[in-house]
């Protein structure tokens, strides 16, 4: 419902459904009014007090709100000073131009290049066989799939879906998905999802894949990643074509400083891989600002956005600049990796270029799951399981932070309370990497070093990345022992 507000000089008007929770509705009617430009940059909000007055609300919900928006990048808070709408991009219907290495459009053609081997350590989850105990990053706890409810939507699918459901499909992915995931994102992650700039994927590997061919066929040589990350990420980029520049992370998050001579940056702006950093409300918007003034291009990978445990989860870069920004999300935390969904939202200038390239790739992703997944969500499923996972996630951190302060005090757990995965640092006087992967290959224990996440780990920080996510049902609290064991 709009409202006209006052408070201390300064009107406000917003558009409010609170139906969703009083804060929640809040953010999301600021949200649209920086996003959309009806709050320009720079403009004076309302005090806390003054605008829970008008609106009836305690202040302690405005100043979450407040608090929330600042995080993202919307606002800026100075203490003792107004609150303030922060420099954010705009949508704008003219691409910037382009400068020396970067792309506002492109073809599927990549460049040739060799591919570089799989890092040693960083091998797909299955090729470490099954060991009694298994701390490896990178999938959320099987044995919680929601089997029933899946079920459920595959039979309401199955029984109303008509026969072409079963022929090839639209490369772009079934509309019903790119429907629900545009309402779901953009309330959960704040993101600007119209359903035509929606892309189903095969994964998140795929999506980089397509998007890296694509922005080198428009002329990107280089792309920025974060250093240390991903390795077969980077595998993934070099393969299309781009050479990769190091974007230095440190507890702020990636370094916007550091681009260089690239036209593109990836980066994991929620929950930083594997450090655990949260990007930094200035650095967002540096990154955004770089992107408008360049022509260059920030895709954002948001492998595990939901799971932030001791606030709100932040919402999404790509809110604050969708012309400028590829938002990608996947299913391969929240559900499981063996489904092979995913998505991207795009700018539009790199909508068709996309969908040609993942026409030309695999014609389409498979449409049943698309179609039980689309059910989930309508039906709120999706957000049931999603909470209850994040409550079960957050026991397990705080489970594995109690043990290792009680067993082994001497590593330290890096990064913020979030996600599926816990960086631990060994500490300088040893026992480094390859002792711990010793002692854990004697207990039968999987673990990952994170030698193999930096390009080049000469004289680099050691550690252990702890997938606390990993073991099923009652066997975390065994291999957190084994860990401890480990450690101490």
């Amino acid at each position: 419902m709009p409202r006209n507000r006052s408070g201390s000089g300064v009107d406000l008007h917003l558009d409010l459904d609170t139906s969703g929770g009083r804060r929640t509705g809040l953010e999301r009617a600021l949200r649209t009014a920086v996003a959309t430009g009806r709050l320009a940059p720079g403009a004076v909000l309302p005090s806390t007090r003054a605008l829970a007055a008008e609106l009836g609300f305690s202040r302690g919900t405005v100043s979450a709100a407040y608090d929330q928006l600042a995080a993202e990048g919307y606002l800026t808070a100075v203490p003792g000073s107004s609150t303030r709408v922060a420099e954010v991009a705009r949508p704008d219907a003219t691409p910037p131009a382009r400068g020396d290495g970067r792309t506002s459009a492109g073809s599927a053609t990549a460049r040739s290049a060799s591919a570089p081997p799989i890092p040693h350590g960083q091998a797909f989850p299955g090729d470490h066989g099954n060991p009694a105990h298994d701390l490896l990053p990178g999938r959320p706890d099987l044995s919680a799939f929601p089997s029933a409810a899946w079920l459920r939507s595959t039979r309401r699918v199955l029984t109303a879906a008509p026969p072409e459901v079963h022929a090839l499909g639209d490369p772009r992915g079934r509309p019903e998905l790119r429907e629900a995931l545009a309402g779901y994102l953009g309330r959960a992650r704040g993101v600007h999802a119209d359903p035509a700039r929606v892309v189903i994927t095969s994964g998140y590997a795929q999506s980089l894949g397509l998007l890296a061919a694509v922005l080198a066929g428009a002329g990107t040589t280089a792309a920025a990643m974060e250093e240390p990350g991903h390795p077969l990420h980077r595998v993934t980029v070099r393969r299309a074509g781009p050479d990769i520049v190091p974007l230095p992370v440190d507890d702020l998050g990636a370094r916007a400083d550091a681009l260089g001579p690239a036209g593109a940056a990836v980066l994991t702006p929620a929950h930083q891989y594997p450090c655990g950093a949260t990007l930094h409300p200035d650095r967002r918007r540096a990154f955004t600002a770089w992107a408008r003034d360049t022509g260059g291009t920030v895709i954002e990978d948001d492998y595990d956005g939901e799971f932030r445990f001791d606030r709100q989860p932040v919402g999404a870069l790509q809110g604050t600049a969708p012309d400028h920004v590829v938002y990608a999300g996947t299913t391969s935390k929240t559900l499981a990796p063996a489904l092979r969904l995913a998505w991207l939202v795009l700018p539009e200038r790199l909508v068709e270029p996309v969908v040609e390239a993942k026409r030309v790739t695999d014609a389409h992703t498979q449409s049943l799951g698309q179609l039980v997944l689309a059910d989930l969500i309508g039906g709120h499923a999706y957000d049931r399981h999603v909470r209850a996972s994040r409550l079960r996630y957050r026991r397990r951190r705080d489970l594995l932070v109690e043990m290792l302060h009680a067993r082994a005090p001497h590593v330290r757990v890096q990064g913020v309370a979030a996600g599926l995965h816990a960086l631990v640092l060994l500490p300088d006087g040893g026992p480094g990497e390859d002792e711990i992967m010793r002692r854990a290959a004697a207990l039968d224990l999987a673990l990952m070093p994170l030698r193999d996440h930096w390009q080049d780990p000469a004289g680099r920080p050691q550690g252990l990345i702890i997938g606390y996510s990993t073991p099923q049902g009652r066997a975390y609290p065994a291999a957190l022992d084994a860990l401890c064991t480990v450690l101490a």
